[in-house]
């Protein structure tokens, strides 16, 4: 990795005095490309991407990573997805938007220092942070209907760790941390319970990606509805999020899978994760949920909204069969949108419901997805387009929200 060498000082500012300190590590392996600071009394200086303001290209900058507190953990980020939520917020529409902030929520990296009271993690261990923590002990997390641990919910919606404090400076101003993970970091702190021990062969360049994206299309289709086998199911929206949707859907026996995208450069792509048919609604002049129903003898068993649009969330309900029917959102919409229906569209039978991280408890979870990766049950690899120096961050936008990239993977 740049900037590391057998030989490599870290000037670092001791969080116990005023003076800065040079440090020569002890050679540790980690994936063989960087070395461990294993002290948590210091301040590591790092490059991170902070988004100043909603709106603007994120900015390279130096940042300073306070050591990590109690129930914490400081991790060295390999590599990070860039994903549509990052996007969401950066562009002001998120009502928990908060600036300046150091977005990124898929990374995988490696245990730098812990705080006290860790007991799951020690410097050295392959993890991946968790913007959905579990920390097993709250009534969310005793209850097998959901995931979303409660634990850290009010202070990571205020973009702090659960002290409510923040671990990022840079400049001289405290800087927001994102869905408590913040990996577009070369170091970042999180809660020990937002975080997931991994096989530690794993490429971090692709499993990084099931901190979000396939995780939670994958499990939209397996844990939250729970497609049988036979099924019918139509898709909406066919970037990383949905080819996971369909490639949950295959697995647990869809017999018709329908892609649904504006974008037919999209359609042979999705065929290779398992869809059987397409539709673009351009082509079509009457409302799409209309052609789905004629085309599936009355609807499809189960949709997937995977956009975030809330008149596509309308359609794909329509789209599902009177009876039996579900639909599943799981794009996130702009603040202050809301969805609506016919009554009568529920009342015959039909059920609307949303997803958050594919359903899966994360800690107990994401290292059971890894393993089905790396024993070549689950796509991966296929997700990633392009991979780019993180320097180069915001060219990873670009190809994102030019419809180029299914997910772009940034490498320190």
């Amino acid at each position: 990795m740049p900037g590391y060498s057998s030989k490599a000082k870290y000037t670092v500012q001791c969080a116990t005095s005023s003076p800065c300190h040079t440090h020569t590590t002890k050679p540790q392996s980690t994936h063989g490309c960087s070395y461990l600071i294993i002290c948590r009394s210091i301040v590591i200086k790092c490059k991170a991407a902070v988004a100043w303001e909603s709106g603007k290209p994120l900015s390279i900058e130096e940042v300073e990573v306070a050591p990590p507190k109690a129930h914490e953990v400081r991790i060295k980020i390999f590599a990070t997805g860039v994903c549509h939520t990052d996007a969401y917020t950066l562009s002001g529409s998120d009502p928990e938007g908060l600036f300046p902030v150091i977005l990124g929520h898929e990374g995988a990296g490696t245990v730098e220092s812990v705080g006290e009271g860790v007991t799951k993690f020690k410097p050295g261990d392959t993890v991946v942070p968790l913007y959905v923590p579990q920390c097993g002990e709250c009534k969310f997390c005793k209850n097998p209907k959901t995931n979303l641990c409660q634990k850290i919910r009010v202070t990571q919606g205020r973009g702090l760790l659960p002290d409510n404090t923040s671990r990022f400076t840079c400049k001289g101003k405290q800087v927001f941390h994102f869905m408590g993970t913040s990996t577009f970091s070369e170091y970042t702190v999180v809660a020990d319970i937002s975080l997931a021990k991994v096989n530690a062969k794993a490429p971090l360049d692709k499993v990084c990606l099931l901190g979000c994206g396939i995780s939670t299309g994958y499990g939209a289709a397996l844990n939250t509805a729970k497609v049988e086998p036979g099924s019918t199911c139509a898709v909406f929206g066919l970037g990383a999020v949905g080819l996971a949707v369909i490639m949950g859907c295959k697995v647990a026996g869809a017999t018709r899978i329908i892609g649904v995208d504006i974008n037919p450069a999209k359609f042979e792509k999705a065929k290779e994760f398992g869809a059987t048919e397409f539709v673009n609604p351009k082509d079509h002049s009457k409302p799409i949920q209309e052609v789905l129903v004629e085309m599936t003898d009355g609807g499809v068993d189960y949709s997937f909204e995977c956009i975030g649009n809330v008149q596509i969330m309308r359609a794909a309900l329509e789209a599902c069969h009177k009876g039996w029917g579900e639909s599943v959102i799981i794009g996130v919409a702009g603040a202050g949108q809301e969805i609506s229906t016919r009554p009568f569209q529920l009342v015959t039978g039909r059920v609307w419901r949303g997803t958050a991280f594919g359903g899966w408890k994360s800690v107990e979870s994401v290292p059971k997805l890894v393993e089905d990766y790396m024993n070549k049950k689950l796509k991966v690899d296929e997700f990633v387009t392009h991979t780019l120096p993180f320097e180069q961050i915001n060219e990873g936008f670009d190809l994102m929200h030019a419809g180029k990239s299914i997910r772009t993977v940034l490498t320190f």
